[in-house]
């Protein structure tokens, strides 16, 4: 088990529905990363930006995006995680994918669809909850539109840390900013959140604002940057030990059932 996690956070303007050009942009982000690391995030549909032509820029699991960040993965020996769409069984879905090192793959299918874009008219919806174990650190991946609901991410799991990979909009980045800090003091777990910059072909504004949060809502990332960049934070497994030990909120929490 790894005491501390070395997390990088790649805010980057997406090319609109080009996932080759997409691609080489990270190629070049990942490889200037400097010194050892165990986890990159990048933002929501990494490879096209949000949107709503799937039929353009889907890709299978045995497609260029996937071996991509197979091949990344285990050249740097860490592992990558972010979101694109995939066609499976003639449904699309905005699927995260994290890959380790050793060419493991874990998806986690968007369960929350924008329904203000109309996500839910081309994008089939996830059921399945998803908590990984990657170096003795329980992670819970989670998409944008999730951020807003709690119960979704709700803590029954004890994991460590949550990440949310996004495309979130400037007009409504104040709720972004808000919710990734109440989402890491009521499930007393790191929270990252990494989102795009930049505008896309739809005209909309992306601020960035990628963060990253204590067990007590405290930011460890530089506050709020806008531009395209790479940020690097340690996580610290006694953090979330101690103040869980000291505190014990979670024992507290209410039982349920998700439907």
């Amino acid at each position: 088990m790894e005491k501390e996690l070395k997390v990088a956070l790649i805010q980057a303007n997406l090319i609109w529905e080009n996932p080759i050009k997409n691609r080489e942009q990270f190629t070049k982000k990942i490889e200037q990363i400097s010194g050892s690391i165990n986890l990159i995030i990048l933002p929501e549909m990494f490879t096209s930006g949000f949107t709503m032509h799937a039929e353009k820029v889907a890709e299978t699991m045995q497609g260029e995006t996937v071996n991509w960040m197979q091949v990344m993965a285990a050249k740097i020996n860490a592992a990558i995680v972010g979101s694109l769409v995939i066609s499976e069984e003639n449904k699309y879905y905005n699927r995260l994918l994290f890959v380790e090192p050793s060419g493991k793959i874990t998806v986690y299918n968007k369960r929350h669809a924008f329904t203000l874009v109309g996500e839910q008219e081309t994008y089939a919806e996830g059921r399945e909850k998803v908590i990984i174990d990657y170096k003795g650190w329980k992670i819970c991946p989670l998409i944008c539109y999730d951020l807003r609901f709690p119960v979704w991410a709700r803590n029954t799991e004890n994991y460590d840390v949550l990440i949310y990979v996004a495309n979130w909009p400037k007009p409504r980045i104040s709720a972004w900013d808000t919710l990734l800090k109440a989402r890491a003091i009521e499930n007393m777990s790191y929270c990252i959140g990494v989102n795009r910059v930049g505008v896309d072909g739809v005209n909309c504004e992306y601020p960035g604002h990628s963060a990253v949060y204590d067990v007590l809502g405290n930011q460890l990332s530089t506050s709020n940057f806008h531009a395209e960049d790479t940020q690097i934070i340690t996580l610290e497994k006694r953090h979330v030990e101690a103040y869980r030990n000291k505190f014990k909120f979670l024992s507290d929490r209410d039982q349920f059932t998700i439907v």
